[in-house]
């Protein structure tokens, strides 16, 4: 009589048996040899609950296959187990949870271990075929390939959290907390750039005005500067957030050249943060302001010229400490006077002087 208690259930004719028929069986057999060698899929859960498939006796059947994708026309709501029977059949195979629901299944024989397969993901196990407590041993646990660690890779130092800085990244684009890679032409777009914490606020424009600069090393470093506003000894020269420049040292100009203004109106103001130098033709009876010396502790001096359009007085601030202690007369009708005045204590006074009387 035939049995069936090989790993792939296979009929195994007794000798004498299949008189006329063994050629048929024989060609059976081998049909399922090839079926154990391939692909097949099954519809293991038809409702949301445990499942058994048992490979038949001699016939074709899914399970048979050694790479075995395992579907389900219901939806799984939670982790399923599939029971792969006889309990004796010892055999490898691959196997792919492609169920319903997002839900891993178990892979089960017997009383033994178990392996979870999650869902989407194809797993290399073993049966061991041993009986009531027949195991399933995933088989990649010990095989370089299947879920390698980097303990496994030699000569490799970074560890898992480096080498996830490479996860999420964009080739061409800078990611937060990701490696840079470089775009197919070489480029790399941030959205800002920082050099030791502090952010670099120039155009892409205005950084390419540096395109084709050939300064060197120590060239550049004249631009390593402590204060803006401030010169330093063989160090470029800045000004400040108000567009002063302190001078630490002497300057030695070839000519040195002062801003001049034109004032007009009854009642000009002399602005000193515009010029060193001003001029004024009255129009009719005048009377001065002075506006934004520097700060007590720099000195700052002007000089006014000052043509009468007419006869007109002149009225100057109080702050003015006039030599004898009276301002000058008023230029009479078509003469010029130029006038000095200086300061040190940021406008509190000013030490006023006729330069030059009826200079016209």
């Amino acid at each position: 009589m035939a049995t069936y208690v090989n790993n792939l259930r296979l009929k195994e004719i007794t000798t004498g048996d299949e008189d006329g028929t063994w050629g048929t069986s024989t060609n059976t057999n081998l049909e399922l040899i090839g079926e154990a060698l391939g692909y097949n899929t099954q519809d293991c859960f038809t409702t949301d609950a445990d499942a058994t498939t048992t490979v038949a006796d001699g016939t074709t059947d899914p399970a048979r296959a050694l790479y075995f994708k395992v579907t389900s026309s219901a939806t799984l709501t939670a982790t399923r187990t599939l029971t792969i029977a006889p309990n004796t059949v010892s055999r490898v195979m691959y196997i792919e949870n492609a169920t319903t629901g997002s839900q891993s299944i178990n892979i089960s024989q017997g009383s033994g271990a178990n392996v979870t397969i999650a869902t989407g993901v194809t797993k290399v196990v073993y049966l061991d075929g041993a009986g009531a407590g027949a195991a399933v041993v995933d088989a990649n646990t010990s095989v370089p390939g299947g879920d390698i660690t980097l303990s496994q890779v030699t000569d490799v130092t970074s560890t898992a959290a480096e080498v996830n800085l490479l996860d999420g990244s964009v080739a061409g684009t800078i990611a937060n907390s990701k490696a840079v890679i470089y775009g197919a032409s070489g480029e790399v777009n941030a959205t800002t750039l920082q050099l030791s914490g502090s952010a670099i606020t120039s155009t892409a424009a205005e950084l390419n005005i540096l395109d084709g600069v050939t300064a060197s090393t120590a060239e550049l470093n004249y631009l390593d500067i402590t204060t803006l506003g401030t010169s330093e000894a063989s160090k470029a020269v800045t000004a400040d957030v108000n567009g002063d420049v302190t001078l630490a040292a002497e300057l030695k100009a070839t000519s040195y050249n002062e801003t001049y203004a034109a004032l007009s109106g009854t009642t000009p103001n002399v602005d000193c943060e515009t010029a060193n130098n001003f001029s004024l033709s009255t129009t009719g009876n005048t009377t001065f302001t002075f506006s934004n010396p520097p700060a007590s502790g720099t000195a700052y001096g002007m000089t006014i010229q000052l043509t009468a359009g007419g006869t007109h007085t002149i009225t100057w601030p109080a702050s003015v400490d006039w030599a004898g202690g009276t301002a000058p007369d008023a230029p009479a009708s078509g003469e010029t006077d130029v006038l000095v005045f200086i300061t040190y204590d940021g406008g509190t006074t000013w030490y006023g002087f006729l330069a030059g009387d009826a200079m016209a």
